[in-house]
């Protein structure tokens, strides 16, 4: 029996996959406890529309995410964050994602998680730094962060 899979199934199929399954199984699992659903031809026409939303619905991300870029990546924008620091240029303490993430939605109403913000380690010295952010698996902006004494 052909089912289309409405949930992932650990070790017989992802979510939206048709597959061909025996009919006890089908009938007596995967319908039942509602894994799965009969492959009609109302079910597969649905699916294929429920599969071109969710291509056009990626496809908008991906357009947001490479204009979000342009203005993160933008000549003017520039992070602007303080901390104390010794007289060698060193920070007493680290600036942190949360510290950029919040600096960013104040100065620049632009709102971003602070888990995008990939920090290979912790920020402990003055100046300039670049700071990637993974804004969509395809799209990775980089922001300039400024960090002076307090």
């Amino acid at each position: 029996m052909k089912v289309i899979f409405v949930q992932d199934v650990r070790g017989r199929g992802k979510r939206g996959q048709v597959k061909e399954v025996p009919d006890g199984y089908a009938q007596n699992y995967l319908i039942k406890r509602g894994l799965a659903k009969q492959a009609t031809n109302a079910a597969m026409s649905q699916l294929a529309g429920q599969q071109r939303a969710e291509k056009k619905h990626a496809a908008e991300e991906l357009a947001e995410a490479k204009e979000l870029k342009k203005v993160l990546e933008d000549d003017k924008t520039v992070v602007e964050l303080t901390g104390k620091a010794g007289t060698d240029g060193r920070m007493f303490g680290s600036v942190s994602t949360k510290q950029i993430a919040t600096a960013l939605q104040k100065q620049f109403n632009v709102k971003i998680d602070k888990r995008k913000i990939e920090l290979a380690a912790p920020i402990k010295a003055l100046g300039y730094v670049n700071v990637p952010i993974k804004l969509h698996p395809q799209v990775t902006a980089e922001i300039r962060v400024h960090i002076a004494e307090k």
